[in-house]
């Protein structure tokens, strides 16, 4: 591990524990909601799965599937992380550690936007594209940048501002077939956010219309 990375990886893991060390419970709750009531019918009891910058771990540890990968560069995700999943500690960019047609899905929420750059980007999809079996599914949510403006540059850690345009022309230039996609899905950030009870968002999620009103991140999901 170079120097560079080493200084990044601690910055990493002190950006985050500030920024959601204190809502981790509630960040938790919304995310077995969302798995739940949405993202769980993508997903089969025998599938294998990796989460791209997968954080805390908040969607690999509540998923229901045979094989779980988490990947992220944050030293502090591993003691985050339930005892079924397995953790790569590595540049998504680089050379995943993973067979080609393994995975069933790549699911990732609130990354993209922290790589360095659109090659960098170009790299991560292309491993994805690689380890995805024929059929898979990759799904991609994030920060809109349609619609936050300068807000998406309040995290010190934004770097690439995407749209789900460019997000879609992105999974395609690698070969992925897109399958559905909405430029408004959730709410731009639970970070300084009230913390709502858990049928708001279970109404929410059942009210599509309400997404084009209070959505600011897109939902973006393609197939091999």
């Amino acid at each position: 591990m170079s120097q560079e990375q080493s200084v990044y990886q601690s910055e990493l893991e002190v950006i985050y524990k500030n920024r959601f060390g204190s809502a981790e419970i509630y960040r938790n709750k919304v995310w077995k909601i969302l798995i739940r009531h949405y993202f769980q019918k993508y997903i089969s009891p025998d599938a294998c799965v990796l989460d791209l910058g997968c954080g805390f771990g908040q969607f690999i540890n509540n998923i229901e599937c045979a094989q779980k990968f988490g990947m992220d560069l944050n030293p502090a995700t591993k003691g985050k992380l339930a005892e079924d999943v397995t953790f790569l500690e590595q540049d998504c960019s680089s050379y995943w550690e993973i067979s080609d047609n393994t995975l069933d899905l790549v699911f990732t929420s609130n990354f993209f936007e922290h790589l360095f750059s659109k090659s960098n980007l170009t790299a991560t999809i292309s491993q994805a594209a690689r380890c995805l079996k024929p059929g898979g599914r990759i799904i991609a949510m994030g920060p809109n940048i349609k619609f936050i403006a300068g807000a998406y540059w309040d995290f010190y850690d934004h770097h690439l501002p995407l749209t789900e345009l460019s997000v879609k022309e992105a999974l395609e230039s690698a070969g992925l077939k897109t399958e559905s996609i909405h430029n408004r899905f959730l709410p731009y950030t639970m970070v300084n956010a009230p913390e709502y009870p858990m049928f708001f968002l279970r109404m929410y999620l059942a009210l599509p219309w309400m997404w084009k009103l209070l959505g600011k991140q897109f939902l973006v999901i393609a197939t091999k």
